[in-house]
């Protein structure tokens, strides 16, 4: 493999010669094997390709030396926490996307994370692949297993985090020009973001609708069916259903969409004629499934408005996995600045100071200009209060100190941890394991 340095030097290289230079000078010259060389790039070592000869690897180096060349340059001129915090006072379009690491210190958990992520407890649970429980053809053919699992993920309508709040900050400041939010809780609104400047990627909680009718109510309506593990019916379905004439026969639909699969049990029901009784619709959040296409308006929103405008771009608590919106940094003007705020490593891809088994894999695709690693809400309070402003919120105490470290000066990723005095240490009202090392860190 190679080292953290070869790895940026030959980065370095390829963008001063280009891909068949580059190819020429370490492939064709034997200088490097092409299995070795892919590792420069961030691409590990399918277990199916362990023991093949290394022309199996140039398609996949061709990939990766394709994926660096098209990513945006860094800015060398933004490097530091106190850049960032001039960038925040001078900038008048941010545009802020977020993951679910903005709302874990509420206990809300995040889908990805290794061990902690809602996915990990559901593999833990015997699922092989979590995803499916999210997959709007199994919804409709059977929404129980939704409904028996989808307690934990149940937004607070009353709760938010200093990080949400930093984000009204830049709002009420007339600087925020959108929030571009992979969550599904809804917290953003509940902090009072303004529905203009949010777009909710995987849509959210706010509302459910009926799979049949297509009837639209507030999300709260179906909580006390989820928290009771009992799909929610249709009280609009309900309703024609109980006002149609006596001895009325309808064949009973699926979950408003393609045909259910038969059970067993089904016989019984078919032979003494209840399979005729008509059946009230179910509802679902309005959270985008696998299988339903995202909301227009995030498309809409970022050609016809936010590329042209935005002059500076925070991303916060997401490892940006998941496409389109993992795309959104590559898609803006280059010139335009991008911070990167996060538990997780992005393009400085080897620091031990990092710790993996609460991280995601590194961020390969995107050249953030800043990096800083740590808790989401200890970050916007230190850059806050570098700028100048006022962030308050129960969770942050004040007259708070931070600690800033540089873990690599040369890709721009500096480390920021809580730091409390010992005769007032953090209160945490709402407790959470992202939350309590921070509690912890500054208790010590």
């Amino acid at each position: 493999m190679c080292t953290a340095d070869e790895a940026r030097a030959l980065r370095k290289r390829l963008h001063e010669v280009g891909a068949s230079q580059f190819v020429l000078e370490n492939i064709t010259s034997e200088r490097m094997t092409a299995r070795k060389l892919c590792t420069a790039f961030g691409v590990r070592v399918p277990k199916f390709l362990e023991d093949a000869s290394d022309e199996h690897f140039y398609q996949l180096l061709g990939l990766a030396i394709n994926r660096e060349l098209n990513k945006r340059p860094r800015l060398a001129q933004y490097k530091t926490i106190d850049d960032a915090a001039k960038l925040l006072r001078e900038r008048k379009n941010i545009m802020v996307i977020t993951g679910a690491g903005i709302s874990t210190s509420l206990g809300i958990p995040d889908f990805r994370s290794k061990n902690t992520g809602f996915y990990s407890r559901l593999l833990q649970m015997g699922y092989e692949e979590p995803e499916q429980v999210f997959d709007i053809q199994n919804f409709d053919e059977d929404p129980r297993t939704f409904y028996a699992l989808a307690g934990d993920i149940i937004p607070d309508l009353e709760k938010w985090t200093p990080t949400h709040e930093f984000i009204r900050l830049l709002q009420d400041k007339d600087k925020l020009l959108t929030n571009y939010t992979q969550n599904i809780d809804n917290v953003e609104a509940n902090a009072g973001i303004l529905k203009a400047k949010l777009i909710q990627c995987h849509g959210s909680w706010a509302t459910a609708t009926c799979r049949k009718c297509k009837y639209n109510v507030p999300g709260e309506d179906i909580f006390d069916s989820v928290r009771a593990q009992k799909p929610a019916e249709c009280k609009r379905c309900l309703e024609e259903i109980a006002a149609q004439k006596p001895g009325l026969k309808r064949k009973r639909a699926s979950n408003g969409n393609g045909a259910r699969k038969k059970r067993s049990s089904d016989e019984d029901s078919e032979s003494d004629g209840a399979y005729d009784i008509p059946q009230p619709g179910i509802m679902k959040p309005d959270i985008t499934f696998f299988g339903e296409a995202l909301p227009n308006d995030f498309f809409d929103r970022l050609k016809e408005v936010d590329k042209d405008k935005v002059d500076l771009v925070i991303v916060m608590g997401t490892s940006m996995k998941v496409a389109p919106v993992s795309e959104i940094p590559n898609f803006l003007p280059r010139d335009v600045p991008q911070i990167y705020i996060s538990r997780d490593v992005s393009c400085a891809r080897e620091h031990s100071c990092v710790n993996e088994a609460n991280s995601e894999q590194p961020i390969h695709h995107i050249n953030f200009d800043i990096n800083l690693l740590g808790d989401c809400d200890v970050i916007v309070a230190e850059l806050a209060r570098r700028a100048g402003w006022t962030l308050k919120h129960k969770m942050i105490p004040e007259g708070h100190e931070n600690v800033v470290e540089a873990v690599d000066e040369v890709e721009h990723v500096y480390s920021v941890k809580a730091r409390g005095p010992a005769s007032q240490p953090i209160k945490n009202e709402i407790k959470h394991e992202a939350f309590d090392s921070v509690v912890k860190s500054a208790q010590s």
